[in-house]
């Protein structure tokens, strides 16, 4: 099972929302920025949870979504909940 990266999810933030210029004026280091200073907004996150559902089988749910901020804590709720599925026996 795959993690998610920071640089994977930028990549699905830009398809779902498309480049904004705070994004491009941050450069590589925008991990730790609010998501609504880099011009995403609540349905833009939404979108990338499902793309990432789809793409790493990795569901959020609503209040976890609810108390994302960063794109780091975003990586980091998705990968703990690919780190949980793995850690579940199979059926």
């Amino acid at each position: 099972m795959s993690e998610l990266t920071l640089p994977v999810l930028i990549d699905i933030m830009r398809e779902c929302a498309g480049e904004d210029e705070a994004v491009a004026a941050e450069g590589g280091d925008i991990g730790d920025v609010e998501l609504e200073y880099l011009g995403y907004d609540s349905l833009a996150l939404m979108e990338a949870a499902g793309r990432v559902k789809r793409r790493f089988d990795a569901e959020l749910s609503d209040d976890t979504l609810a108390g994302i901020r960063t794109l780091n804590q975003f990586v980091a709720a998705v990968n703990e909940t690919l780190a949980a599925a793995g850690a579940r026996p199979s059926a």
